[in-house]
């Protein structure tokens, strides 16, 4: 018996044999991309196709592959169908923290009857081999996160790298994410972001991060710790400006969901006057249109990379150039904004 059935609980057995091809009521729940993939007439269903999980394979269980699933990020009635299912009929299920899977578990009724194992930052590495063995050998393992979309700031990168290299079946249950929940709410454009995970902790490190985001057109949505929130906004202040339109959204779908919505400016000396709890997400207007550039509007991103560690000279050269503005009035105005 292999390693990832030991232990599994047996579920009853099924009162009638599921009949194949897929029941209508699988069927029926295709998506019409899915169902599209189906092999037909035209279609010659032993070709391989590199990289491809036929549209079957991503509901029935037994045949070898690798799900990525979400899971709610705060509202458990956001869990999808399908993620139920999958949660009962795994063999193996790879949670970043198997107590809250479990949780999780109970509070949608339903029974994990797989082997639960921890897949998270510190083993993810080690433990990827294993599970490929598992969808090698025709099992299906679910990948799971305490919330959202594994891979996406969180765990899953590395197995799905692995399994795509190795030529395994890898397919994906969609569902909750924070990162389009915040940026749908923010009231900022959607057309065209960009996702940027947690910013760097060091001062120095951030500084520099966000300098290089500083010209940036497209919607910026970040991650952040609400310990850090008013530390972030504060950098995001000087590398962006006091008035660049930005939104602080914080438990989502949660029972105290909030957000907060204004300039930079407003938002850092909210987030100054009490503490911020819960999850964040940061979500950043771009910059605004090019077009003839004020040495005074260039001021604090020049500031923010020198505090990030770089020469005052050297910094200013480059954006002179790259804005178009006389390199000595830039000077002038950054080292008259440093002097008390």
């Amino acid at each position: 018996m292999p390693w990832w059935q030991a232990g599994a609980v047996t579920p009853p057995p099924p009162v009638e044999p599921t009949p194949d091809p897929l029941p209508d009521a699988l069927t029926d729940a295709l998506p019409d991309v899915a169902r599209a993939a189906e092999p037909s007439d035209a279609t010659d269903p032993a070709t391989p196709v590199t990289g491809a999980v036929p549209a079957a394979r991503s509901l029935r269980v037994g045949e070898g592959a690798l799900v990525l699933a979400a899971t709610p990020i705060g509202d458990a009635e956001d869990a999808s169908a399908r993620l139920r299912r999958l949660l009962t009929e795994a063999d193996v299920v790879a949670a970043e923290d198997t107590r809250r899977t479990r949780a999780l578990a109970a509070r949608l009724g339903v029974t994990i009857t797989g082997r639960v194992v921890s897949h998270h930052e510190h083993n993810e590495s080690g433990r990827s081999d294993e599970l490929l063995d598992v969808v090698a050998q025709g099992g299906t393992v679910l990948v799971v996160t305490d919330a959202g979309m594994p891979t996406v700031s969180d765990p899953g990168f590395r197995v799905v790298q692995a399994a795509v290299a190795a030529g395994l079946p890898v397919t994906v249950a969609p569902g909750p994410s924070a990162v389009l929940a915040a940026l749908a709410l923010s009231g900022l454009p959607t057309d065209r972001f960009c996702f940027e995970g947690f910013l760097p902790r060091r001062p120095g490190d951030r500084a520099r991060a966000l300098a290089a985001l500083a010209s940036e057109r497209r919607t910026i949505v970040l991650f952040e710790a609400p310990h850090r929130v008013a530390e972030a906004l504060d950098a995001l202040v000087a590398a962006f400006g006091a008035d660049r339109p930005a939104a602080v959204a914080r438990e989502l779908t949660k029972t105290y969901e909030e957000v907060r919505r204004g300039p930079l400016a407003d938002l850092a000396a909210w987030a100054h006057a009490g503490e911020v709890r819960g999850e964040v997400v940061l979500v950043v207007g771009g910059a605004p249109a090019d077009g003839p550039r004020d040495v005074a509007d260039l001021v604090p991103e020049v500031l923010a990379r020198v505090d990030g560690g770089e020469r005052l000279k050297t910094v200013v050269a480059e954006v002179a150039e790259a804005t178009g503005v006389p390199k000595r009035d830039l000077y002038a105005a950054a080292l008259a904004s440093r002097t008390p």
